[in-house]
């Protein structure tokens, strides 16, 4: 399988298809997922000539399971290794979640200064940030993420089926078509990686401040939210997201769930393509 090695020694799994010498779109993952949540679009874009990238963040997936590390400043130094060993030249660099801190923090510290970077994406993002504190008195109060690790320490297990079941895919609400192979395989994903760094991550994605790298980035970026998320509350996240990067665009999409890139790709896909095509 292919990996690149970081300078800590992490091997980060990775995921390259379509030809080297297409423009290419890379994904990065949610919390506690790994590249292959990204498969609906990135079949999709492969069929439109992309190369498509996306990798296993440090302690997710088949990435090494590593003992630190578990925090933004490295998670983004590890796609700017994973960036470099694969020479990535006007990337469009998409993020879900956790995924889109990831984006966040790589394109306002690495991307732009090295050129390597396009455009931005952020679905469903965490930024700016997530925890409820006096400077963002809207935010989930921390409480909300201890409940979060506590589970993840006690009985990840179960944990990872209740998230997907219900609020994740947006399938607790009234007249929801329940998909359960979108649950098992979010279980399946998040199993694969390790408690100690799905705990950690929590911290990460939920108390970083993102507020400076969103205002650092010069790139044409893309907020995509749903406006039904239950994980990532759009009226603290994306709303106040785009407000800070310099000529965002802003897309909100009624009804739809966190997960929406896997329950609706064919309404995301088309409208990630068309601000690709800009």
């Amino acid at each position: 399988m292919p990996f690149v090695t970081t300078a800590d020694g992490t091997e980060i799994f990775y995921k390259d298809w379509g030809p080297h010498g297409a423009q290419p779109i890379v994904f990065h993952h949610g919390w506690p997922l790994s590249a292959d949540d990204w498969d609906a679009q990135m079949m999709f874009f492969l069929g439109e000539g992309f190369r498509v990238v996306a990798h296993d963040r440090r302690g997710h997936g088949r990435s090494t399971q590593t003992s630190g590390g578990h925090e933004m400043d490295t998670y983004a130094a590890d796609v700017a290794a994973l960036a470099d060993a694969l020479d990535l030249q006007g990337a469009i660099h998409i993020g879900h979640s956790t995924g889109g801190g990831e984006v966040a923090r790589y394109v306002a510290r690495h991307g732009q200064a090295s050129s390597r970077v396009a455009k931005a994406v952020l679905i469903g993002a965490v930024p700016p940030v997530m925890v409820k504190k006096e400077s963002n008195p809207g935010g989930l109060p921390i409480e909300v993420f201890d409940g979060f690790r506590q589970q993840t320490a006690s009985n990840r297990a179960q944990f990872f089926v209740d998230v997907p079941a219900g609020p994740f895919f947006g399938f607790n609400r009234a007249g929801a078509e329940v998909k359960q192979g979108m649950i098992d395989n979010w279980w399946r994903q998040g199993m694969m990686g390790a408690a100690n760094a799905h705990y950690e991550c929590i911290k990460a994605f939920s108390e970083t401040d993102f507020t400076e790298d969103l205002k650092a980035i010069t790139v044409p970026t893309l907020i995509m939210h749903g406006e039904d998320d239950q994980i990532v509350p759009i009226a603290d996240s994306a709303l106040l997201a785009a407000k800070l990067v310099p000529g965002a665009e802003l897309k909100v999409y009624p009804g739809l769930p966190h997960g929406m890139c896997t329950t609706h790709p064919e309404i995301i896909n088309p409208d990630l393509l068309a601000f690709i095509r800009k």
